[in-house]
């Protein structure tokens, strides 16, 4: 399962509406600011862009849960593009699962 970065934080990114709630908070920031609390308004303006950016670096692996957890959002990732099946590669010979060797030498 390969999920798109880009794509899983603009899939979240519409769904939570978050360019519609940052713009009020960094306007009360500003607001704060110009009324004279300069570092509560500075604070609240830094959260405005942060909070944001950590949403989104953490979609895919929030989506992927949620595809997990609920056919809904599966089937609404995989209609958006946001998630792709990928082809198994098969293991090379020898190869534990988990890429470890292990080969037999023979007792002495």
């Amino acid at each position: 399962m390969e999920v798109d970065a880009k794509a899983a934080a603009r899939f979240l990114s519409a769904r939570l509406l978050l360019p519609l709630i940052a713009m009020p908070v960094l306007g009360l920031g500003v607001a704060l600011a110009l009324i004279g609390w300069i570092y509560t308004g500075l604070a609240v303006i830094a959260l405005g862009f942060v909070v944001p950016r950590l949403i989104k670096r953490g979609a895919p692996s929030f989506l992927l849960q949620r595809a997990i957890e609920d056919p809904a959002t599966y089937d609404a990732l995989m209609r958006a593009n946001v998630m792709r099946l990928a082809a198994r590669r098969p293991a090379a010979e020898g190869c534990g699962p988990h890429g470890a060797q292990f080969r037999d030498h023979g007792s002495q």
